[in-house]
């Protein structure tokens, strides 16, 4: 990771550097004069989600493609995986995504894509790095006639919501299904609920009403209590949540209970190995994972690899074994036969397509496997050095994992965005892994605790 790409692109508090107008506007140039070639007029795609933010940074991005001779396209509020699809079918050179998923309102960020919807390589962001850290920029600034102009595109909503429905299957109905929503006050407040009433459902949408400032207040993937709620209220089938820029879902079964990622995973991978459809019996997880799906997986047949966390490198894996589906327990969950990131409807799409193709209730399907307790410690820290170098660290973690055997596991890493270490550890009871976190954690404060 460089200066200012993180795990996901560029990411801060909106209006402080690094995302403030000015750096978006060298973003902007930086990537245009990346993609410039004799004769080529360079086309990128920009769409955000619904942070007050958003307008400040579009106008940036927009005026430094400009700037170097692009053109950039405007299509809006759209979620995440829609830039990707727009970027792609309009064969557009590179698609900018302005959002912080699922942070808070005051923070947010640029995701840049590639012209084949797939997120750009460590390699292509260092580049584009050392050309703003170098001020190599201004000295490339074309003349005033060769400069860009903008253009907005009015029916990208109703491009991606066709592309949506078109990957639920033919021979299957939603009619009289009952669902619940919750679009998080973010990119999906529009699409989601269209996809899901022109596919037959019947639908109903809560955090629907975004202001700029309210966006994953609350609600959405990360909080789902009040979606719960309305699920058991109104007797529906089930709820889906996704977050502010629609790339992550989370369901939740018509009991009101939360369906984590690792378990739509596997209800997915299972109804497509059922028919045929699943290449090797393969899916990708990552090293996040609950050791449950490890559990269910050999006892279902199922290969599974273990990706490093983050969404590149599940999809970096998925090609390089040939996987159609993977994803982290987070809610992204990639389908890599109908799209080239992790798309939340389009999860939600496959998820209930799986449901009826197997005649069971969510709930059923999710108890296909057992989550082990899990807990987690977030630290904050001073400085991020290698784990292995810090002895009192290294001797808690050995000491739990021989404790624990085979009836769990730890993982200990720092955050690809933050200056925080993350302390995981699962186990065979709550107890049991509450005080081992807790252990190590007090090991990691002591030693690099901010």
């Amino acid at each position: 990771m460089g200066e200012f790409f993180g795990t996901d692109g560029i990411r801060g508090k909106a209006n402080r550097h690094p995302m403030d107008a000015a750096m978006a506007f060298k973003v902007g140039q930086a990537v245009t004069l990346t993609l410039r070639k004799p004769g080529h007029r360079v086309r990128i795609i920009i769409g955000k989600d619904t942070r007050i933010s958003g307008y400040m940074i579009e106008s940036s991005l927009e005026a430094g493609i400009c700037s170097m001779g692009g053109d950039p396209y405007l299509v809006g509020v759209l979620p995440t995986p829609g830039i990707s699809f727009i970027t792609e079918s309009m064969r557009a050179d590179a698609g900018f995504v302005i959002s912080a998923s699922h942070n808070p309102y005051y923070d947010n960020g640029i995701k840049i894509f590639s012209g084949s919807g797939f997120k750009l390589s460590d390699e292509q962001e260092n580049h584009i790095e050392d050309l703003m850290r170098h001020e190599k920029l201004k000295d490339n600034v074309p003349e005033a006639k060769d400069m860009g102009r903008a253009r907005r595109i009015d029916d990208a909503r109703g491009r991606y919501t066709v592309f949506l429905k078109n990957t639920f299957p033919r021979d299957l109905t939603m009619e009289g299904l009952k669902i619940v929503l919750d679009v998080s006050h973010g990119a999906t407040y529009k699409v989601a609920p269209e996809t899901f009433f022109e596919l037959g459902a019947e639908v109903e949408t809560i955090h629907n009403q975004p202001n700029g400032i309210n966006i994953n207040d609350n609600c959405g993937s990360q909080h789902t209590q009040v979606l719960r709620q309305r699920v058991l209220e109104t007797g529906a089938n089930f709820g889906l949540a996704f977050d502010g820029d629609g790339d992550r879902l989370i369901a939740v079964d018509e009991k009101g209970r939360e369906i984590t990622g690792d378990q739509v995973l596997l209800t997915c991978a299972l109804a497509l190995q059922k028919q045929g459809q699943l290449p090797h019996d393969m899916i990708v997880s990552t090293v996040m994972s609950n050791l449950g799906l490890t559990v269910a997986c050999k006892k279902y047949g199922l290969k599974q690899h273990a990706a490093k966390v983050g969404d590149r490198y599940v999809l970096e894996d998925m090609q390089r074994l040939g996987a159609i589906i993977g994803g982290e327990d987070s809610g992204h969950t990639i389908f890599l036969n109908h799209h080239t990131t992790g798309d939340g409807i389009l999860t939600a799409i496959q998820l209930i397509a799986s449901i009826l193709r197997e005649g069971k209730p969510l709930s059923e399907l999710a108890d296909q496997m057992d989550i082990f307790p899990q807990k987690l410690i977030n630290i904050d820290v001073r400085e991020k050095p290698e784990i292995s170098t810090l002895p009192d660290v290294v001797e808690a973690i050995r000491q739990v994992e021989s404790e624990l055997g085979d009836e769990g596991r730890v993982l200990v890493r720092y955050s690809g965005t933050q200056n925080m270490c993350r302390v995981m550890v699962e186990g065979p009871t709550n107890e049991t892994t509450e005080k081992y976190c807790r252990q190590i954690a007090d090991a990691v404060i002591a030693a690099i605790g901010a």
